[in-house]
């Protein structure tokens, strides 16, 4: 049997811009996904803290240091700039792997900019 674990998170996050027009998918600062171990076309699940909204998508890679954080496609309806979202990611593993497992938390502020990065249950990296 397999468990479906947290494998990370990009905490309060401020969605920057949208395009109704683009296939679909989120746009993610390549900075933010290499320190939250997420990578390009990763299935994500999004929660909208502003209104509930939750809905899943793929990662499309953006530019490093803009900070930005776009939904794209069907999500851009799911969300508006400014309102502010979990981006997570998950990951298969045995029960025996998964007890010891410590997902990687980024905690972003409001321009969303790195204010802390940690697992879960380790000590925290603070960065700035």
């Amino acid at each position: 049997m397999k468990l479906h674990m947290l494998k990370s998170k990009i905490h309060n996050a401020i969605v920057t811009s949208g395009d109704l027009e683009y296939e679909g998918s989120i746009t993610i600062d390549k900075e933010l996904l290499e320190m939250a171990d997420m990578i390009a076309n990763e299935k994500v699940l999004v929660v909208n803290n502003n209104n509930g909204e939750r809905f899943e998508t793929y990662i499309i890679e953006g530019t490093r240091g803009l900070r930005e954080i776009q939904l794209n496609g069907a999500a851009a309806r799911c969300a508006l700039p400014g309102d502010e979202i979990i981006i997570m990611t998950f990951a298969e593993m045995e029960p025996d792997e998964a007890r010891n497992w410590q997902p990687m938390i980024v905690i972003v502020d409001r321009m969303n900019n790195p204010k802390r990065r940690h697992r879960v249950g380790a000590d925290n990296e603070y960065l700035g």
